[in-house]
């Protein structure tokens, strides 16, 4: 069965995740994290996309991106992917492939989901138990968005520019969300709407992508309609 093509709207931002083959290790050293961030921006540098949030887990990548071009995310990842491959094959005595198959991607809803997918992605080692707070994790884009440590990798998006007038003003208010958990129901959903390419938003970002691309943006609903006397009827 063909693939269907990924959505993509440029000036949109999308949810990366790109996974070890088998789950295995992608990083192994510090020189791996520091390897794999600076050809990230090269990439993204050179075809036209954009860097809001990211967390490089040990077997797996998580990024926030936003491409300007239909084909510039393809090409960043593409980029990205055959220099690190050579680099830790290399390194590590190796051959074959890394990844788990294409990396996957979901469209995101700036205005509802934007931040709090900015969350997630940074809270990934929490929910891993690997520190207790994002601060503590050194392979994330928390320590710009939440403390203002330079990196030039990162360009803030609009939304998270609303936070406050200044630098300080917005770190402060980007820290003070982290003081409240993510319903698990949104953490399943950001999950399930990136595994599967599904949009991640509210009814009417969805229906206006939908009928942009002319392409299903969600699941069907499933066992039928729970609200019909028919529904009822037929589960007694």
């Amino acid at each position: 069965m063909a693939r269907l093509p990924r959505f993509v709207i440029p000036g949109q931002p999308q949810h990366i995740i790109l996974r070890g083959n088998n789950r295995t290790e992608i990083f192994c050293a510090d020189a791996d994290y520091l390897f794999y961030l600076e050809k990230l921006k090269q990439a993204c540098n050179a075809h036209g996309c954009d860097i809001h949030a990211y967390v490089l887990m040990t077997n797996h990548v998580h990024l926030l991106v936003t491409p300007f071009e239909e084909h510039s995310l393809p090409k960043a990842m593409q980029m990205l992917g055959r220099y690190y491959v050579q680099y830790y094959n290399y390194c590590y005595q190796r051959t074959g492939t890394l990844w788990e198959g294409r990396y996957k991607a979901t469209l995101i809803d700036s205005e509802a989901y934007l931040l709090t997918c900015m969350r997630y992605i940074e809270l990934n080692p929490v929910r891993a138990d690997m520190v207790a707070h994002p601060s503590e994790y050194p392979w994330s884009s928390y320590h710009y968005n939440a403390l203002g440590q330079p990196n030039d990798l990162i360009t803030p998006h609009s939304e998270y520019r609303r936070l406050g007038k200044t630098d300080d003003e917005r770190q402060a208010a980007y820290r003070q969300l982290f003081k409240s958990h993510i319903p698990e129901g949104i953490v399943n959903e950001i999950r399930e709407s990136t595994n599967k390419a599904w949009v991640l938003g509210n009814d009417r970002f969805k229906q206006r992508i939908q009928m942009k691309l002319e392409r299903r943006v969600e699941p069907k609903p499933k066992g039928g309609d729970r609200k019909s006397e028919q529904f009822r009827i037929n589960r007694v």
